[in-house]
Formats: structure tokens, C-alpha cells, sequence
């Protein structure tokens, strides 16, 4: 697998699709592209398979000494495999490289499978974001890694 960062129109196309097959209410083509002009602040990144399909992305910003994880996800046929913890310990290490001193995310309330990923990585419940979610309307938990000195 490779990991290498989204800076082109075309790699947008490749994490819209991952996006609209993961999300109910997924980013837009506009909203990605605003990213990419917001360099420094807005970073993406694209895992790629032995082959060079794309199969899973992770967009953040870092803020000062933070980290706020937007998105992650992978193609449903190539979830189990790795491929999420992959993205995850590289964008941690890469915010540590930048600055960072700790992350945070939001997940689904619902979203066991992702709420487990993030917790092996050290990340821990700090609040409640109420009808955070649309389609279905659903509360988000928001997630705080402190201390991202230490690998992921």
C-alpha cells in the first residue's frame, strides 16, 4: 500500500468516489477543491492498493496544535484489512511531524466499527455533539487524542 498526498483535480475525483460510497451525506466536489487551496491548513491524503487503485483517503486540518480529522474512509470490499489504520497512523505521525500536540474527530454515535478503530489509537470520548449527523439525524462523539509525541 501507498500513501501520498492529494494535490490535483484528478485525485479529487478518486476520493469523491470513496466518499460517496462511505458517507450518507458525503463532501462535495466544491468543498474538496476549496481544500486544496488551503495549503498548510488542509491536508489530504489517498492510500493506494499494489495495483494503484485508490481505496481509502483521510482529509484533516491542523489548526496550531491541533488536529481535526474531517473524513476517513475506505472503499466497502477493502474494509478489514488494514487499510484505515494504515491512513490513520501515517496522518498522526504527519500532524506530530507538522506541530501537532493532539487530534480530534467526530464519529456517529452508532459507527462501532470506527468508534473501536479510533479508541486503539488512543483517542477518547469528550463530549457530545447532539443531531450533529443528517441522513439519519444522529449525535456525533467527539473523539481527543492528547499527547501525539508518541507514534500511533
Amino acid at each position: 500500500m501507498a500513501i501520498q498526498p492529494v494535490t490535483s483535480r484528478d485525485q479529487i475525483d478518486q476520493v469523491l468516489a470513496i466518499e460517496e460510497a462511505s458517507f450518507s451525506n458525503p463532501w462535495t466536489r466544491e468543498m474538496y477543491l476549496a481544500e486544496l487551496e488551503n495549503p498548510g491548513v488542509s491536508f489530504c491524503y489517498l492510500a493506494y492498493d499494489a495495483e494503484g487503485h485508490p481505496i481509502g483517503f483521510c482529509s484533516f486540518w491542523r489548526v496550531l496544535d491541533e488536529l481535526h480529522i474531517n473524513n476517513l474512509a475506505v472503499v466497502p470490499d477493502r474494509r478489514r484489512e488494514g487499510v484505515a489504520s494504515a491512513l490513520l497512523t501515517f496522518v498522526l505521525n504527519e500532524g506530530a511531524r507538522q506541530g501537532a500536540k493532539r487530534a480530534t474527530l467526530e464519529v456517529r454515535q452508532s459507527n462501532d466499527p470506527a468508534r473501536y478503530l479510533y479508541e486503539r489509537f488512543g483517542f477518547t470520548v469528550a463530549g457530545i455533539r447532539r443531531g450533529y449527523y443528517t441522513r439519519p439525524v444522529e449525535d456525533a462523539l467527539v473523539l481527543w487524542r492528547e499527547d501525539l509525541g508518541t507514534p500511533a
